[in-house]
């Protein structure tokens, strides 16, 4: 009699890679290092060596040595582009064997806004998941500075499968007098740290609802404009709260979601966490978009969260012709929600 051997079942993950590009995109992966976000491999990327040095990412890339030699781009995005050009044979090697990849960088300098697309571009071409999320400029930074964004925008677009775009200047929405220009931008950097943790911890933690990377891939590829919100709430009606401040993240490029294509649902929370609450949760976000709409939910548990409803949107493929999504309601019965990129209002 033959013996049955258990066959052996090799747990594959995704690989999923966040590249800085440029002084922008280096703070915003250093900040997400120090949140000690699990699941991803960091590179930083930059053509000024003196800010790569100080890269909390283990793998650096020093772009364009030949050109810049060591010095930056100069606030002329030609140069980043060329820069970029002069790597990508070393940004590829980095990138190898990676599912997904999140290229930040601000945009309206010279590396970022020059050496964004041509990474994005490279990464998507090699059928690499690209999303690319990124900064436009404060108003008081000029005319000049937000047309080059916006040129690099327009670029991105044409190169990645997603683009997300956080305008510095709605930061006001939710600084006060207060708030510290080391803390705003690091607000700023908590919607990429969400976007990203929210795919991770659907793919790798503890769920009733698991999703695969392939459904991930179904909702981002090729959708071109997109959104990310992620909401908090506690107490009564707290589902419904997480949820509607999810859908009315203050941050986010005047979008609505209301012509999105794809969206995805993270909903988290400890083990108290109720079937009801994931419905109630779930509906509230179907209702923000059209019936054609491709939408998957996952729900995971997360000890850390015991009391503590989380709901996290990426919507994509949005319509830019639309109007801006709607703001949150202030209270629901004396409840107040979170919009999580904001540590001043949690």
């Amino acid at each position: 009699m033959t013996e049955y051997k258990k066959p052996i079942i090799t747990e594959m993950r995704p690989k999923i890679t966040v590249i800085g590009v440029g002084g922008g995109g280096g703070n915003a992966i250093n900040n997400m290092i120090a949140e000690n976000l699990q699941g991803v491999d960091f590179i930083a990327a930059n053509t000024d060596a003196q800010a790569l040095a100080t890269s909390k990412a283990e793998r650096r890339i020093q772009l364009g040595a030949a050109i810049t030699e060591g010095l930056g781009a100069g606030s002329v995005p030609d140069i980043g582009n060329a820069a970029a050009q002069e790597s990508i044979d070393e940004i590829m090697d980095h990138l190898g064997g990676t599912h997904m990849c999140f290229v930040t960088a601000g945009m309206g300098g010279g590396t970022g806004t020059g050496a964004a697309p041509v990474i994005a571009e490279a990464a998507r071409r090699a059928g690499i998941l690209t999303v690319a999320v990124v900064t436009k400029p404060f108003s008081f930074e000029g005319q000049r500075r937000m047309q080059t964004a916006e040129l690099g925008v327009e670029r991105l677009r044409e190169s990645a499968d997603t683009v997300i775009v956080i305008p510095n200047q709605n930061l006001f929405r939710i600084a006060d007098a207060k708030t510290t220009f080391a803390d705003a931008f690091m607000i700023a950097d908590r919607v990429l740290y969400s976007g990203v943790s929210c795919i991770t911890d659907l793919i790798v933690k503890e769920g009733l609802m698991n999703l695969d990377f392939a459904d991930v891939k179904t909702v981002m590829k090729g959708m071109g404009r997109a959104m990310m919100g992620t909401g908090e709430a506690t107490g009564e009606n707290r589902a419904m709260l997480a949820a509607e401040a999810a859908i009315a993240n203050p941050l986010l490029d005047e979008v609505s979601m209301r012509g999105a294509k794809g969206v995805l649902v993270s909903i988290s929370g400890g083990m108290d966490m109720t079937l009801f609450e994931v419905d109630e949760a779930a509906t509230r976000i179907r209702e923000e978009v059209y019936d054609e709409a491709d939408i998957v939910v996952g729900a995971i548990f997360d000890r850390s969260l015991d009391g503590t409803f989380r709901v996290s949107v990426v919507a994509t493929g949005l319509d830019s012709n639309r109007s801006a999504q709607p703001t949150a309601p202030e209270a629901i019965n004396g409840q107040t929600a979170a919009a999580v990129p904001s540590r001043t209002l949690q």
